[in-house]
């Protein structure tokens, strides 16, 4: 038996709009304009699957996709709209793991991943299987230790493989990656895990072909390219969060992402959000930022996740410490100094005691809260540390030491560590030049003893990073600098007295019986890596450091 389903397309400046569709031969039916902006009208449906496009009227007539499409048929390129029961409806997944706990944000170790190229899916496949695939190395990455993975965006986008960023449809999943329910079996099937699921959203600009720059460009959007200090920065049509609708009292720019971001938290049960180019999305002035849109966008996104934890992270170059401070907006910041000043060490032998300083004692760069930094070694940005050692002219066991020198200089710093794909078995395969290019990671380098090895040491790194509470807290203390030997150490502590120190040695020498003085006031401690006992005397510790090797010592 049919039942009446509305179909609604909001476009208060448009004269007039029709629905067309797989239901009615795709032929056009007139939509009545309401005072809030809304064209609606309705349609006898029998439980199905249908596909629909509207058309638009403003001074000529534009065939548009639903902006608020929640899934794109690949074939039709038209919005789907699912009947049951005589209700529209997404899916019919009903979750399992709800009640799962899982880790706060301090407690993460975060994976980022491009679905398509970790699960090693062809995205251009019309199987639709990507997040089916990546279901099945979930347990992968739980053996690794990984409880947050990060998801290069998923939104719909134009052509089928693609990092993301430029979206199309802000509420569709991408539709070469599957279909809503996969999705939504992966954030379950993390959750089982004890996984959280972190999803990157694309806030500042769109793609050229988002339908809202067809219905009216201008209410959304800049009307002309805004000035950039660099022209790089300019990505696509920019989203305008300060033009204000008087009649209608809405800011529509706040109003449509705020709607997408509450649809993703609450459709989907996703932990967190990485919040792209924050420096594009608000005025970053030192003195007075202005956080107006993100301050609230934020607050909409925690709202959206109730009690449950969620993580607000900024992806800001550069680095505003703003960002992070406690009246700042965001529960986390993607440290990219900390990248940059470690893989310069690790890869061109540069030992600048200032430098590496800044980033182990981040509150020497002005963040007033360092516990909420997140530091990577690579992203989907830039090339990974073996991949980089190779072009450095090191390579084989000698990149291998020096890779595994830098993941305990990640796990051990303050703050956050996120992984970026591949990284923690040694992948050194340059990004793709091109974003619409492929790079799946190579998993069958697990089978080389040096990459299986990488990937048992930071196993071994990530147990610690998340047994031991002294690395969850703000503490750091540079207390041995050593510039003739390129020797450094740091303890981490908690106020409960858990200690780590970390002794690293960047030099090229092997260093017997190395003496470290004023070494923690603690007698007993327990070498993680090596898995044997050591006693300090007298606040001195003397031990044998190896070329580009790092001790990390736990107190018993």
């Amino acid at each position: 038996m049919p039942n009446s389903i509305e179909f609604k397309l909001f476009a208060p400046n448009n004269k007039k709009a029709s629905l067309i569709g797989s239901f009615n031969s795709w032929q056009e039916a007139p939509m009545i304009k309401s005072e809030d902006g809304y064209f609606r009208t309705s349609v006898e449906l029998e439980d199905g699957i249908y596909q629909y496009k509207f058309r638009v009227q403003s001074n000529e007539w534009e065939e548009v996709v639903d902006p608020y499409a929640t899934e794109i048929d690949p074939h039709t390129s038209g919005a789907v709209v699912r009947v049951k029961d005589g209700n529209r409806i997404l899916d019919t997944y009903v979750w399992q793991n709800d009640d799962k706990p899982l880790p706060d944000n301090q407690e993460l170790v975060m994976y980022e991943l491009h679905v398509a190229d970790f699960s090693g899916s062809n995205a251009n496949s019309e199987k639709r299987e990507v997040l089916k695939r990546v279901v099945d190395k979930l347990d992968y990455l739980k053996e690794l230790g990984i409880n947050a993975i990060e998801l290069m965006p998923l939104n719909e986008h134009p052509g089928k493989y693609n990092w993301g960023y430029l979206v199309s449809n802000f509420f569709a999943l991408e539709n070469s990656y599957g279909f809503p329910e996969d999705f939504k079996r992966l954030v379950d099937e993390c959750h089982a895990r004890g996984i959280r699921v972190i999803l990157d959203g694309i806030y500042n600009h769109s793609a050229s072909e988002c339908p809202l720059l067809k219905i009216d460009r201008t209410y959304w959007y800049y009307a002309t390219k805004k000035e950039h200090k660099k022209e790089t920065d300019y990505w696509g049509p920019e989203f305008n969060y300060e033009y204000y609708d008087e009649k209608l009292d809405i800011r529509p720019a706040w109003k449509f992402i705020g709607d997408v971001v509450r649809f993703w938290i609450q459709e989907y049960h996703i932990d967190g959000i990485r919040f792209d180019a924050v420096s594009q999305l608000a005025s970053l002035d030192i003195e007075k930022p202005n956080f107006n849109f993100i301050n609230w966008i934020t607050d909409e996104a925690k709202k959206a996740a109730g009690n449950k934890p969620f993580y607000n992270i900024a992806e800001c170059i550069p680095e505003q410490p703003s960002v992070v401070a406690s009246q700042g907006p965001m529960d986390g910041l993607w440290h990219e100094s900390f990248r940059m000043f470690i893989t310069e060490t690790i890869c061109n032998d540069v030992f600048d005691l200032d430098k590496l300083q800044e980033v182990l004692e981040p509150k020497q760069q002005n963040y007033p809260t360092t516990n909420k930094l997140v530091n990577y070694l690579a992203s989907h940005d830039q090339e990974r540390l073996l991949g980089k050692l190779g072009n450095a002219g090191i390579s084989e066991a000698a990149a291998f030491k020096r890779a595994k020198l830098a993941a305990v200089l990640l796990m051990t710093a303050v703050g956050v560590p996120m992984i970026w794909m591949g990284e923690e078995f040694g992948e050194s395969k340059r990004k793709s030049k091109s974003t619409e290019q492929a790079s799946p990671i190579r998993w069958n380098l697990l089978d080389n003893q040096l990459n299986h090895d990488l990937f048992e040491y930071y196993k071994k790194l990530i147990t610690l990073r998340k047994q031991n509470p002294a690395l969850h807290s703000e503490n750091v203390d540079l207390f041995h600098q050593d510039s003739e030997n390129k020797v450094l150490a740091y303890q981490r502590w908690n106020e409960e007295g858990s200690r780590v120190v970390v002794v690293a040695n960047f030099s090229e020498q092997d260093l017997a019986q190395y003496k470290i003085n004023q070494f923690p006031e603690h007698n007993n401690w327990y070498d993680w890596l090596a898995g044997n006992d050591v006693k300090a005397k007298d606040n001195q510790l003397i031990v044998d450091l190896g070329e580009h090797e790092a001790k990390v010592f736990v107190s018993k």
